[in-house]
């Protein structure tokens, strides 16, 4: 059982982390808008989205998330290739996913420029 100062520390972690996403999107957001075509505009958010905000489980809390690039990354140092393979897993399903939005983002710019 986690006592009441981890879970604490848990919070604060993800509420940190949530706010550095947000400023940093808008930063790449402001710096991409240079780009001429919308399509590959969004397609670099969307693929900055999908790597960055992508979770998995940890193997030794249930309930507990972990950004999948880092614990991905953490345990391809360590020569964990089953838990990196986990990692690369929900990564892949997030860029699907995030794919799915994307092709439906442009859809939508598509209809709404006619």
């Amino acid at each position: 059982m986690i006592d009441t100062d981890a879970q604490t520390a848990y919070g604060i972690f993800w509420a940190a982390y949530a706010i550095a996403f947000v400023v940093f999107f808008y930063m790449m957001k402001k710096l991409f808008r240079f780009l001429p075509v919308y399509g590959f505009r969004t397609l670099l958010l969307a693929a900055l989205v999908a790597l960055l905000l992508t979770p998995v489980e940890s193997p030794e809390q249930a309930g507990w998330w972990i950004p999948a690039w880092l614990f991905g990354g953490y345990e391809l140092i360590l020569g964990d290739a089953d838990a990196a393979g986990r990692a690369l897993f929900n990564l892949a399903i997030g860029g699907l996913v995030m794919l799915l939005v994307w092709i439906l983002d442009l859809v939508r710019y598509r209809l709404s420029r006619r």
